[in-house]
């Protein structure tokens, strides 16, 4: 039985998280974590996450958890997970990571990291977009450059950082599978007099309103036809179940940084 620990605890996604342990097969909570300074110290996780008593106590730190979990579940922020990155391998603990934001030199150190323990990074952890990203590659494999290529998201008002890891993992795909540099070839939004479109830039559109959970088209235009590639998340609980079958998963692999699409087995 893997045992989890859930970090943010407190937060929105950390209780959603704790609902689908919850309600998975194979494995446990073992720990929910919160911030040193959170009056919920103490409190029960499974009440906190409207599940009911698990007899699981909120604690302020790793450390405090360390004899509790296999492998911690982290959506936090960059430096708070790189800090419980480091911690994991030092308690020789395996780690789900779907934190958002990260910047190429954390990235870097996340690898390196890495080396010590095993890691799944993602930034969806959502079944669909993963197997959304295969097929992905496959078209832009096929339509190369004689179709324009625009990504267009769309998130909840609250969401910090843009565009979404989501959109910039859907860019890298199109870009690797288009012989593209990706940050060579990349736009961000556009306004003013821009001058007609290049051939071989990928443009990306954010949007920020609302509640929305997460939605993600990838366009491809040409001269008289658009094809339109399209998830939409309603709710926090599927990237959730992807972060448990992460944990799951990871159960006997060796030290290393691997992704959603080593879960689901999509690599060839």
């Amino acid at each position: 039985m893997t045992r989890i620990a859930v970090m943010g605890a407190a937060g929105r996604m950390g209780k959603v998280l704790i609902e689908a342990v919850h309600q998975a097969q194979g494995v446990t909570l073992g720990a929910a974590i919160v911030s040193p300074s959170s009056s919920l110290v103490g409190a029960d996780a499974g009440e906190l996450a409207g599940v009911g008593k698990l007899g699981v106590s909120l604690k302020n730190s790793l450390d405090a958890a360390a004899n509790d979990f296999d492998v911690l579940i982290d959506f936090t922020n960059p430096e708070l997970t790189l800090a419980n990155l480091q911690e994991c391998v030092r308690l020789k603990k395996s780690m789900v990571i779907g934190t958002t934001g990260l910047s190429t030199e954390q990235k870097h150190t996340l690898d390196d990291q890495a080396k010590n323990t095993p890691v799944v990074f993602a930034p969806n952890m959502s079944v669909g977009i993963n197997l959304l990203l295969d097929i992905l590659h496959r078209a832009a494999s096929v339509l190369q450059d004689g179709y324009d290529v625009e990504i267009i998201e769309t998130h909840h008002r609250h969401k910090v950082d843009a565009p979404s890891g989501t959109a910039l993992r859907l860019g890298e795909v199109v870009a690797d599978a288009m012989d593209r540099n990706l940050e060579e070839c990349a736009v961000y939004g556009r306004q003013g007099i821009t001058g007609p479109r290049t051939a071989r830039e990928i443009g990306f559109e954010t949007i920020r309103a609302g509640d929305v959970v997460g939605d993600h088209t990838v366009l491809f235009a040409s001269e008289g036809e658009r094809i339109e590639i399209t998830h939409k998340a309603s709710s926090r609980m599927t990237f959730a179940k992807g972060a448990v079958r992460a944990c799951a998963w990871l159960q006997g692999q060796s030290s290393g940084l691997y992704d959603m699409q080593d879960v689901l087995g999509l690599k060839e």
